[in-house]
C-alpha cells in the first residue's frame, strides 16, 4: 500500500544543509529497495512530501524515525496518510537529484 508523508522541517537552514547528504543517502537506499516512490522538499525548504510503498503506517513511521533528518532534529512533525496513485507522467525523472 502507498502512504504519503507530509513533513515539516525546522527553520534552521544550516542544520538542514548539514544533514541533507546523509538524508539523501538514506532515501536512496529506500528508493533502491522499492520502498520510496517519490520524494522532494517544498521550494521554500519548509518541509517535504514523500511517498512510500509500505505494509502499514507504522512501517512508514519507523522509516521516518530512522531518517537522519529525524534523528538530527530537522523533521519537526509529520502526517502519514494512505495515498492512491491515479496519474503518472512518464517524462518525470525517476532518480532523486
Amino acid at each position: 500500500m502507498k502512504f504519503a508523508a507530509v513533513i515539516e522541517y525546522t527553520p534552521d537552514k544550516d542544520k538542514i544543509a548539514a544533514v541533507r547528504p546523509d538524508h539523501r543517502q538514506y532515501l536512496n537506499r529506500l528508493y533502491d529497495q522499492g520502498r520510496l516512490l517519490l520524494a522532494g522538499p517544498f521550494e521554500d525548504d519548509s518541509g517535504a512530501c514523500l511517498v512510500y510503498e509500505a505494509d502499514s503506517p507504522q512501517q512508514v513511521e519507523d522509516w521516518l524515525r530512522a531518517d537522519p533528518f529525524a534523528q538530527h532534529g530537522v523533521f519537526v512533525r509529520w502526517e502519514i496518510r494512505p495515498w492512491r496513485l491515479v496519474f503518472i507522467n512518464e517524462l518525470t525523472p525517476t532518480r532523486p537529484a
